[in-house]
């Protein structure tokens, strides 16, 4: 295993500890609202604390883009790209369904990736070159060769300025054409569970970097594909992302092509 996905893993473990502890007194939370829909807590905050000094004691001269404090050491070549707890609504109504995302970006092309789920213990890994893993064993996408037959995962935009009717139409269009829609809530284990072959496809818009860069890497590195609606490379800058097995990625594209932003 790759040295700097060892450390990594450290990290979400590190972050997970902090949740799961958490968890179990929610009651007790001081949860803040950064905008409608939109919460932070004391854990998000703490979860990335454990991570970037983790991660910071090991590679000092590294950057950072982390949900809660920014961006740290600008201008560094390595940068991990954090989510110390993906899906906090979930997280503050006890609904077993968030995530710590880590992934690092070496002159802007994602190199290692973890996203780690607390609740099932489960440790999904990618060495861009290396394959995807879920704890020892190697993952590959679903073969599922028609868009009728997958079942996908999407998530609904939350905040008042993204494009609520567009989505509902777009959710619509889709549920016509594919076996079942899934929105659980958290985008970095959607992700990882299109690497497993437990979704078919995955598509969502209104993300950042920190929600998408682990996932990504875990579905190519598995055999698939990941664009925006239309198919192209910029969907972590685009805030859009599509993923899937080749075959249904091309499917997707033709479906979802018309509501792209990027």
């Amino acid at each position: 295993m790759h040295p700097m996905l060892n450390v990594a893993i450290k990290a979400a473990r590190r972050a997970g500890n902090v949740i799961n502890r958490a968890s179990l007194n929610l009651e007790r939370l001081q949860v803040d609202r950064k905008q409608h829909n939109d919460f932070v807590t004391e854990v998000d905050k703490a979860a990335e604390e454990a991570i970037i000094e983790i991660l910071s004691d090991a590679y000092p001269t590294h950057g950072f883009l982390a949900e809660e404090t920014g961006e740290h050491n600008p201008g560094a070549e390595s940068v991990w790209i954090i989510d110390p707890l993906d899906g906090t609504t979930n997280f503050i109504h006890g609904f077993p369904q968030y995530a710590v995302s880590i992934a690092l970006s070496v002159a802007g092309v994602t190199q290692q990736a973890v996203v780690y789920d607390p609740n099932r213990d489960e440790l999904f890994t990618a060495t861009r070159g290396s394959g995807t893993y879920l704890d020892r064993r190697r993952l590959r996408v679903a073969g599922q060769a028609r868009l009728s037959n997958c079942l996908l995962g999407t998530g609904f935009p939350y905040r008042e300025d993204q494009d609520l009717q567009t989505y509902l139409k777009m959710f619509a269009d889709m549920t016509a054409q594919c076996a079942g829609l899934r929105r659980p809530g958290a985008a970095s284990l959607d992700l990882a569970y299109v690497a497993a072959g437990r979704y078919d496809g995955f598509f969502e818009s209104g993300l950042k970097p920190w929600d998408m860069a682990a996932g990504a890497l875990l579905i190519t590195e598995a055999g698939g594909l990941v664009g925006t609606y239309r198919g192209e490379e910029n969907y972590l800058d685009s805030g859009e992302i599509m993923a899937g097995n080749p075959r249904i990625f091309a499917q997707l594209a033709q479906q979802l092509a018309k509501y792209s932003k990027a």
